[in-house]
């Protein structure tokens, strides 16, 4: 079943068909922007006396980090993470993971514009009950939720931290003379890249995800941008500009554009259809340049990842063993803001 609570200030959805008993194992993942006066905020907050008293409460603390507490039966439990000044200026992914038949639980904060995460452990948590989820999701008079948070999510499964892929299934991508969806690429097939023509995919991953925030998905439109069709791609999915205005207007052959900051109704909009979707990418062996649909987006870049026991397990790249994976150097070219991209499409459609 995976995501079966999704909510923000305009959708709702509860998709267990029965909301009773407990769930034993599962994920919250709240995505939220912290306050920049640097005040207290509880992002979200439940809390029901009937039949027994329990409660959830996930905040941030000025000058401290995200604390989550949850309580049943008098039980309460602490758990806490430090936040720098930095990262109290960007968009926060926070994730509570929790086996509560194997007595263990974890607490991670992401940043998905930045791909860094850190977590801690959360020992001996307790499962959560479906109905106390069922009322978080769909009555939001009966819970705090913060007015910076962009949304909030359960899920059945353990949730996997660290590099997320960002196309769509149907994303042609030329392998071998020839546009494949990404979704039909697989393990040892051949792409097509500007670096080093053609290379072997090394891995290829998927995750199904909710529709909202840094997943929301991204249509980016033909003819800009030099695509043949338009693509759908997560807002994070970089494209790799080289025009000759490029080395004219910042200095350099080519820059790396997020998704995200295109968005202008025109050359790119927002594709707000699913509750969820399906995002694909493939590793490649040096961070290589995939060629989709006539346009230059990266591949999935995952750093030192092999070198990071902890980071790998909890990644989507954990079936596959750390000695055959590459490692990837940050790429060379500059990432533009958001004012820089707007001005790019700007003189680009000039």
């Amino acid at each position: 079943m995976a995501w079966f609570a999704i909510s923000d200030t305009d959708r709702q959805h509860f998709g267990w068909s029965e909301a009773q008993g407990f769930l034993a194992r599962g994920s919250l993942v709240v995505e939220t922007r912290l306050s920049t006066d640097d005040r207290p905020q509880t992002l979200l907050s439940f809390r029901e006396r009937f039949p027994w008293e329990r409660s959830l409460s996930l905040q941030a603390i000025p000058g401290g980090g995200i604390i989550l507490i949850t309580s049943q039966q008098g039980e309460s439990s602490h758990i806490a993470l430090d936040l720098d000044a930095s990262e109290r200026s960007d968009l926060l992914r926070i994730t509570y993971s929790w086996d509560a038949p194997a007595r263990w639980g974890r607490l991670a904060i992401e940043r998905p514009e930045r791909g860094s995460v850190r977590s801690v452990l959360a020992p001996r948590p307790r499962p959560l009950w479906l109905d106390d989820i069922k009322t978080m999701t769909l009555s939001h008079k009966l819970i705090q939720l913060d007015s910076d948070v962009e949304f909030f999510a359960f899920s059945d499964e353990i949730e996997p931290l660290g590099p997320m892929p960002s196309l769509t299934a149907n994303v042609p991508l030329l392998a071998q003379g020839e546009y494949r969806p990404v979704a039909q690429l697989m393990r040892g097939d051949l792409v097509h890249t500007l670096e080093h023509g053609l290379v072997p995919i090394l891995a290829h991953v998927s995750r199904t995800v909710p529709a909202r925030g840094s997943f929301r998905p991204v249509r980016l439109r033909a003819p800009y941008f030099g695509l043949q069709k338009d693509i759908i791609v997560a807002p994070d999915q970089k494209l790799v500009v080289s025009k000759p205005m490029v080395e004219y207007m910042f200095g350099c052959e080519a820059v790396l554009v997020p998704a995200r900051h295109l968005v202008n109704g025109t050359s790119a909009i927002w594709h707000d259809l699913d509750l969820t979707t399906t995002y694909h990418q493939l590793v490649l062996p040096e961070h290589e340049t995939l060629l989709a649909a006539g346009s230059a987006l990266e591949s999935l870049f995952i750093g030192r990842i092999r070198r990071k026991p902890d980071h790998h397990d909890q990644s989507l790249l954990s079936p596959l063993s750390r000695a055959h994976l590459p490692e990837h150097m940050l790429s060379a070219h500059p990432v533009l803001r958001p004012f820089e991209a707007i001005t790019l499409v700007e003189q680009s459609a000039a």
